[in-house]
């Protein structure tokens, strides 16, 4: 599969998503903070996210077939709800979760120090990632503002989405 058409940005956030995922594991362990676990499997799920964003764009890209004679384009919208139901499905029952237990068996905080070495660890990771995205889409965005990019992209990852036809030339 090729680094172009938005899977770069997409492997760059799965790539962050992984060492962060590690950052707060290796924090949870020495921490003992259930927190740090929580987080862990957090960025784990996000990751997981990323790999099924790679497989709807990987399959978008089959050659149309008599029995689908518009192509399969559509089917990275498939992932991409699948990726909005784990989510808020997952993410919803751990935090509910999480915040059982911290109620019902409260605790002072311990180790502070190493959740906050691993946010600042996300950070420096999240903006390696961000910056990714923004180099990738400056190629499709060209010279209009992000806000009209954003609000007329269909598929801001596809370099042959209908919006780019229908964009204002630079005259």
């Amino acid at each position: 599969m090729s680094a172009s058409g938005g899977t770069k940005a997409i492997v760059a956030a799965l790539a962050a998503n992984l060492a962060i995922a590690v950052a707060k594991f290796v924090a949870f362990v020495f921490s003992g903070s259930s927190s740090m676990l929580a987080e862990s499997v957090h960025s784990l799920a996000d990751s997981g996210n990323q790999a099924l964003l790679l497989v709807g764009g990987k399959k978008a890209k089959r050659e149309a077939t008599p029995e689908h004679p518009f192509g399969y384009g559509r089917e990275r919208y498939i992932y991409a709800f699948l990726v909005s139901i784990v989510l808020f499905s997952v993410g919803g029952m751990f935090a509910l979760y999480e915040g059982y237990e911290k109620i019902k068996h409260p605790h002072e905080l311990e180790h502070w120090y190493w959740p906050v070495g691993v946010l600042v660890f996300a950070i420096i990771a999240e903006t390696f990632s961000f910056r990714t995205a923004i180099k990738e889409s400056n190629v499709l965005r060209g010279r209009r503002s992000w806000k009209e990019f954003v609000r007329h992209a269909k598929a801001p990852s596809s370099r042959s989405s209908s919006w780019r036809t229908s964009a204002p030339s630079s005259a």
